[in-house]
């Protein structure tokens, strides 16, 4: 559908449509109309506007499933994203779940398995008590590390899209596609804030929020049951112990071991009376100024989907779509999935 590639394409350039107008020598309600699906540019015309946006023609003329049907969860009241930046977030989740399904309805519908039921959990506002309520319905053992938590939850059913944007001021957000639960998270963040990110939009996914809850507290506790669902109670007793008079380079080792920050490694220690609350502050502090509020390190390895990338992969390889639509699907060089693609040469 090239009015929803052409708005897509623009957001992602960071162009508005005056911008993008001037650019081309039209006027700003040209723009609007081609978005808008009331008119349609000649060839010359989507030349140049491929040449603009740094696209291929054909990148515009991508068909859109029209049956898929997107419920986007709503961005944080405090979010200093721009409006345009939110529609960009909205449209490249559209964008790529509209590639992943073809490759789904290629392949057969049954190569996703069902995803778990949403909005049915009930809320104890107990942080401890609900995140182990969130890792049962999961079917995750209630307490230990969980290890390549985007590969899990996209193996249970749970559409993962990491996107783009320079900003990070975006966390993560989550929605439905028919009906399938998705979750969308900053591909520029470290990889510990993506995973307690995930746990954030999960409980927003899964737990059952009415529409009368105070906005500040939905989120406070959405955090606190993803910090207690990364490191429960129970681990942290045992790892940590029941009391520390120091905060020392082993609780790194922890912190790798769990998949978390230190900063959430610190504030689950505190909630849990294992350090106190002066102690915490000083390592606030010390934090801070040393530039991890905004650069911890990371320690583990990344959190990224791959579903899609096999999902392609196999229907190259079983002869359902070409090399050259795989590379279109996965937007990467034909060469790539060529290298990729062969393990043995057929006889």
């Amino acid at each position: 559908m090239f009015s929803k590639n052409l708005k897509y394409y623009r957001l992602r350039n960071s162009m508005t449509k005056r911008e993008l107008a001037i650019r081309l020598n039209i006027t700003p309600m040209a723009i609007s109309n081609y978005e808008n699906g009331k008119r349609k540019p000649d060839m010359e015309l989507l030349k140049k506007m491929a040449n603009v946006l740094g696209v291929r023609v054909s990148d515009f003329l991508a068909v859109r499933n029209e049956n898929l049907q997107f419920v986007h969860g709503e961005f944080r009241k405090n979010s200093t994203l721009s409006i345009a930046q939110q529609e960009y977030v909205r449209e490249s989740v559209e964008e790529y779940f509209n590639r992943f399904m073809t490759i789904v309805e290629i392949l057969g519908g049954d190569v996703l398995p069902d995803a778990p039921a949403t909005n049915i959990l009930k809320l104890s506002w107990d942080s401890e008590d609900d995140a182990q309520l969130l890792r049962s319905h999961l079917n995750l053992a209630i307490d230990g590390p969980i290890y390549n938590l985007t590969e899990i939850l996209e193996n249970k059913g749970i559409l993962i899209y990491t996107c783009q944007i320079d900003n990070d001021k975006f966390s993560g957000m989550s929605g439905f596609v028919n009906e399938r639960p998705y979750i969308v998270f900053n591909k520029n963040m470290t990889p510990e804030r993506k995973r307690s990110t995930i746990v954030h939009e999960l409980s927003h996914l899964m737990f059952k929020w009415t529409k009368d809850m105070e906005y500040r507290k939905i989120e406070e506790h959405a955090n606190a049951i993803s910090g207690a669902f990364l490191f429960p109670k129970t681990d942290a007793l045992r790892e940590l112990g029941i009391h520390r008079t120091n905060i020392s380079k082993d609780m790194q080792l922890v912190a790798k071991e769990y998949g978390i920050s230190m900063y959430l490694l610190i504030k689950r220690a505190q909630l849990l009376n294992i350090i106190s609350e002066n102690l915490a502050k000083k390592f606030y502090i010390y934090a801070s100024s040393i530039g991890w509020r905004k650069n911890e390190p990371t320690r583990i390895n990344d959190e990224r989907p791959t579903l899609f990338e096999q999902l392609v992969y196999r229907a190259v390889n079983e002869k359902e779509i070409s090399m050259q639509r795989g590379a279109e699907l996965l937007k990467v060089p034909y060469d790539e999935i060529v290298s990729r693609c062969c393990f043995m040469e057929e006889e």
